[in-house]
């Protein structure tokens, strides 16, 4: 079950809409009530990882080092 993204073009304002059918559609503005609105066009993204550790890796894999696969060593900037 999708948010989609909105625009009004009443005032301007961006708001979500949790979709719960592929037939389900914002109506009006959440800010002004204005009912010409806009869907935009949106990306998806997820964070794989724990939120309670803070240990959040990209999707990719790709870690704080070059040269290993820790996050972390004696070699790294970080």
């Amino acid at each position: 079950m999708p948010f989609y993204e909105y625009k009004c073009q009443d005032c301007g304002e961006k708001f979500e809409f949790f979709a719960r059918s592929t037939s389900d559609k914002a109506e009006s503005c959440t800010a002004c009530g204005g009912k010409c609105i806009q869907k935009l066009f949106s990306t998806f993204g997820f964070k794989s990882g724990s939120a309670s550790s803070g240990d959040f890796r990209s999707s990719a894999g790709s870690s704080g080092c070059g040269s290993c696969s820790s996050t972390s060593c004696s070699s790294c900037s970080n």
